[in-house]
């Protein structure tokens, strides 16, 4: 049976902030567009991880384990707005739901009458339902081609190797053939991927009913999702070592995680990688609505060229970019269906979109390098004259560095597509802000903004 020492797994590899802690850290975001728990990801790469050990692999292998499932859901945002379009619903709740559906047709079919369009009107519903019926085999298949191809080119860009992101494009094949979207079978599919999808199935399930729950799940989806020898690993080898399931709610779950990385394996994260890192994150916040390509890498480079104007530079106009980038990872938290709705929103839905920006501040602040700036990223739809959110500052209290990003993101919105409206013309939007300057936005800031741009 697999025993470790659990002191081994609170220790530190470093003083410096390492790639596992701040990866870590921004798998909460992944957590939040697939509808789980938070600390999901953490779980199942504790999991997958434990079952590496089991199997004796190399640290090379064991890393590119670790790294797979810990991203396992890089693509998740990418294919949001669609299935929100196509079951007329919150898109997380969908993805939570569907997760804990027994396999057959049988729970699928009764998932599409029952939930589709809940709260819609007979029409509309039925029309929905109709859909799904009739294209569900390609539906399925295209979204969880776009999430996995998606997902591993986010993978390349943080400068994974191979491995990984092979392993993160083959996360919902299955050992049998039944899986998407190549239906790969029995050794073709990656190891690391296998290990992913178990390790997920598991945490889905404790966390739904528990260890039993968990193990049971595994065992009936054995010579079908798993590899037989694989289920019988994690049943005999994992799920009944000692102290393993309480591990997952330990609280230092998140430190033991980051210390599970194979020692010989891990990559110092410099300035350039911490920049590529939020230029991937960007990417992944900005998969979540086909209104926002490209928004968060445009706030960005706006955020550089207007903070250089005002004065800022070195180490602090580079972070000040990395925020800008990163500053509606919170969205990540909001259904598609609210995004992209294209009608005022109610009290409810307002509230909800409301509430990225605090998740925004929440998730940064778990990250090192960010957590100065946290609450500037997170600040900025707050108003000079204290009508913003989502904590209703005033002038005396927002910092010039978030009065930047506010600037810049309000630009960027304008003149870009939105479900309400069309781009706005460049002279338009800047009149727009005009009529905002000493209320909504700075008018030092967008003296430079519009110098900038006018240039």
């Amino acid at each position: 049976m697999l025993h470790y020492d659990s002191a081994h797994f609170d220790a530190r590899s470093s003083d410096s902030t390492s790639l596992s802690e701040i990866l870590g850290a921004f798998s909460y975001a992944l957590d939040l567009t697939e509808g789980q728990p938070a600390g999901h990801s953490l779980r199942a790469c504790w999991i997958a991880s434990r079952m590496a050990v089991a199997l004796r692999l190399s640290a090379a292998d064991r890393r590119t384990v670790y790294y797979a499932t810990l991203l396992k859901d890089l693509g998740c945002s990418s294919n949001a707005a669609r299935i929100a379009e196509l079951y007329l619903a919150d898109d997380r709740k969908v993805k939570q739901e569907h997760k804990l559906l027994a396999v057959g047709l049988g729970p699928t079919l009764r998932y599409v009458f029952t939930r589709t369009g809940q709260g819609e009107r007979l029409g509309a519903r039925a029309k929905a339902i109709l859909a799904i019926l009739r294209d569900g085999n390609a539906i399925v298949t295209e979204l969880i081609q776009t999430r996995c191809t998606r997902g591993a080119d986010i993978a390349r860009q943080l400068r994974f190797p191979e491995p990984v992101a092979q392993a993160i494009a083959a996360l919902d094949e299955h050992w049998d053939g039944s899986g998407k979207p190549l239906g790969l079978r029995g050794d073709a599919i990656p190891l690391a991927a296998q290990l992913a999808l178990l390790a997920q199935i598991a945490d889905v399930f404790h966390a739904a009913g528990g260890p039993r729950a968990a193990t049971e799940e595994v065992a009936a989806r054995s010579g079908s999702w798993f590899d037989p020898a694989l289920a019988r690993c994690f049943a005999v080898l994992v799920a009944r070592a000692p102290g393993f399931w309480a591990d997952l709610a330990h609280p230092a779950l998140e430190a033991r995680v980051r210390a599970f990385e194979p020692k010989e394996q891990r990559v110092a994260v410099d300035e350039d990688y911490l920049d590529d890192i939020a230029a991937a994150f960007g990417a992944v916040i900005d998969a979540k609505s086909p209104y926002t390509g490209g928004h968060s890498g445009r706030v960005g480079a706006y955020t550089e060229s207007l903070g250089r104007a005002l004065g800022v530079e070195g180490a602090t106009l580079r972070t000040l970019k990395r925020s800008a980038m990163l500053h509606d990872v919170g969205k990540l938290a909001v259904s598609s269906r609210v995004l992209e709705k294209p009608g005022k929103l109610d009290d409810t839905e307002w509230e909800e979109m409301r509430s990225h920006a605090a998740h925004t501040t929440a998730i940064l602040s778990r990250i090192a390098p960010l957590r100065d700036m946290a609450a500037i990223a997170g600040a900025h739809h707050e108003r000079l004259d204290g009508r913003g959110y989502p904590l209703g500052l005033d002038a005396m209290r927002i910092a010039r560095e978030a009065r930047i990003i506010t600037v810049c993101d309000f630009y960027d919105a304008l003149t870009a597509d939105r479900p309400y409206r069309a781009a706005l013309p460049v002279e338009q939007a800047l009149d727009i802000m005009a009529g905002e300057v000493g209320k909504a936005i700075d008018g030092e800031v967008f003296a430079a903004l519009r110098e900038i741009i006018t240039q």
